[in-house]
């Protein structure tokens, strides 16, 4: 399987969850909790990818990123964002030159 057609499987089982729920179901109990606990799920995820990161553990932070990136999937369903808008949202991006953001010292407008 295509490395994106992956993240694209994942988005699909979340929508099937959403339409047909399981019981014991890790899906359904953040879509059943809502937004709310979808954003604390994908916060505390970012923060362990941080923190595996720091510490240098490739592995950790790899297995620490794929759970940000689907509790990131869960938030993108329940806001109704694809993976084709980030896609395209990317490609657009990469089409920009000049793209460092300029940084502003005290005293300049």
């Amino acid at each position: 399987m295509e490395n994106s057609q992956v993240l694209y499987a994942l988005y699909n089982v979340i929508i099937d969850r959403k339409k047909n729920p399981k019981e014991g179901s890790y899906t359904n109990y953040l879509i059943e909790k809502g937004i709310d606990k979808i954003l604390k799920k994908v916060g505390e995820e970012c923060t362990e990818t941080v923190i595996a990161a720091k510490n240098g553990e490739n592995s950790e932070t790899i297995y620490e990123i794929c759970d940000l990136m689907y509790h990131l999937s869960v938030l993108m369903e329940e806001q109704g964002i694809t993976w084709d808008d980030v896609f395209e949202e990317l490609a657009k991006r990469e089409l920009k030159e000049g793209n460092l953001k300029k940084f502003h010292t005290k005293g300049e407008i």
